[in-house]
């Protein structure tokens, strides 16, 4: 693709072409350090709603005026989430220039503005209200919008562990993740309902450099 956007406008080749990015991208969700959950709960789904739209408008024989209406509004949903892909990618310090023109994905311009290094941890608050998962939810410090990240920070690291006794040390948090949309979501099982999940974060700038880790926090598995 060589459009500026990189999305094509012939419904024919942007078929093609979401085909190429969003297999690529799946394919190396975790070497890219891609927001699974995102991927899986709507970037996928929407792409397997517009293709069986598109299936199903491409057949003149059995085209209908409601499969084209179908095809157009699974089109325009599915792009909204192919775009911010497209552009996570582009922004992306893991994905290559090659990896990016692999996809058919414009290359943003050769000399890229340095990303500061966050010089302070991301605020964060959690919520409880579903069983068995604990959302938190990061944000820019000192900011009133709930899912504001500093200028050039890619997203956040957050590290957790369920432990009996409280952390003194950031490395007792063995497992981390790299998100790029708040919320982050952990998933429990029933049996580990009650125990204390303790996390802190950090924001992760463009390059991959890293800031200042936050405070220890806890949380009860609801």
């Amino acid at each position: 693709m060589s459009n500026k956007s990189s999305i094509l406008v012939k419904d024919a080749d942007f078929n093609v072409a979401q085909g190429v990015i969003t297999a690529t991208a799946n394919a190396n969700r975790t070497t890219w350090a891609l927001d699974a959950q995102w991927l899986d709960a709507e970037v996928l789904p929407e792409k397997t709603g517009w293709k069986t739209a598109w299936t199903a408008y491409e057949n003149p024989a059995t085209r209908t005026t409601a499969i084209t209406f179908n095809k157009v509004e699974k089109r325009k949903k599915y792009e909204k989430s192919l775009r911010m892909l497209v552009k996570m990618l582009q922004s992306n310090p893991r994905v290559t220039e090659d990896d990016l023109r692999g996809m058919g994905i414009v290359v943003p311009s050769s000399t890229r503005t340095p990303s500061p290094v966050a010089a302070d941890a991301p605020d964060s608050d959690t919520d409880t209200s579903v069983i068995g998962r604990l959302g938190i939810g990061f944000f820019e410090r000192g900011s009133k919008h709930k899912k504001a990240k500093p200028a050039g920070q890619h997203g956040a690291e957050i590290a957790w562990a369920l432990l009996d006794t409280p952390p003194t040390r950031w490395d007792e948090l063995v497992h981390s993740n790299i998100d790029t949309s708040s919320p982050f979501t952990l998933i429990f099982e029933h049996d580990q309902r009650g125990k204390t999940v303790y996390f802190a974060l950090r924001w992760e700038n463009t390059r991959g450099e890293k800031g200042p880790w936050s405070e220890i926090q806890s949380a009860i598995i609801p």
